[in-house]
């Protein structure tokens, strides 16, 4: 008798062994499918620019616009994510790199240019497009043809953009740089004469330009300042993931994907994009 509650003791200490053991793989499972790399997920956390026409823009309506969004959302179907488990989140120029180091995005799109300042802070996938800078004034507006023209004028560009310090060190440094919030309110500054230029990238440029309520107000002055090159900006280290995104980025391109939505929300604006990029980071 007692060796049978003996052996009955140690099947009991077997058994609660062997579910202590298959809980805590479940619990793994769970956790490891909750992220881009895999599984039955739940929603997928993506930064991009809500002001930013072509680009990256929220409408009245709620819904999200533009070639950063059409790639944002190319690259979630890649890692398993359907369109309706995308969560779009405002990522400003200012907090992109903060965003992402505290989780509260998976990634960035949005319009963000792959520099080595950056690359301390943030890891980048791509890039997936080249743009230019390029300085947007009044279309009554003779005065400026060149970089060199914005000295003594007031030149406006968003904080955290590396556009208006490239001109202020660079080639205009007399230059007298105005940072805002957003690029909307940089417009509203050139309409009403606050200031005189707003630069940017000319992909940016362009989407504001042609806009039906900024038709005929606005143009580009036509000028290549700086070669700016899109990455998808992620959490540094994470080199799955910024596998992965290179491989739906460059599946875009092949498939035509890319240069469907390159001429879907820029080619309005009349705007000749560059062929898409080589993708260098990561390898």
């Amino acid at each position: 008798m007692k060796i049978s509650k003996a052996a009955a003791a140690a099947a009991v200490a077997v058994a609660l062994a062997l579910t202590a053991t298959a809980c805590g793989g479940s619990k793994q499972d769970a956790a490891s499918d909750g992220g881009a790399s895999g599984g039955a997920k739940d929603k997928l956390v993506v930064g991009i620019k809500y002001d930013q026409p072509g680009l990256g823009l929220k409408t009245p309506d709620g819904k999200f616009t533009g070639f950063d969004v059409d790639v944002a959302t190319y690259v979630a179907k890649e890692l398993g994510y359907e369109p309706n488990q995308i969560e779009f989140k405002q990522a400003v120029s200012a907090e992109r790199e903060n965003l992402i180091a505290n989780g509260d995005v998976k990634f960035v799109v949005a319009t963000y240019s792959i520099n080595d300042k950056r690359k301390e802070k943030v890891d980048f996938a791509g890039p997936y497009f080249l743009a230019h800078q390029d300085l947007l004034v009044r279309a009554d507006d003779t005065s400026i043809t060149k970089a060199e023209d914005l000295n003594k004028k007031k030149l406006c560009s968003v904080t955290g953009s590396t556009s208006a310090q490239n001109v202020k060190t660079k080639l205009a440094p007399e230059a007298d740089l105005l940072e805002l919030g957003g690029y909307s309110e940089c417009l509203t500054g050139l309409e009403n004469k606050k200031v005189d230029a707003l630069t940017t990238d000319n992909s940016i440029l362009a989407g504001y330009a042609a806009q039906e309520k900024n038709k005929g107000k606005f143009k580009l002055a036509g000028l290549s300042l700086s070669n700016e090159n899109y990455g998808i900006g992620l959490k540094k280290g994470d080199k799955e993931l910024q596998t992965k995104i290179n491989a739906a980025l460059k599946k875009m391109v092949e498939d035509g994907s890319w240069q469907k939505a390159v001429d879907a929300n820029l080619g309005p604006a009349n705007f000749k994009s560059e062929p898409a990029p080589q993708i260098t980071e990561g390898s």
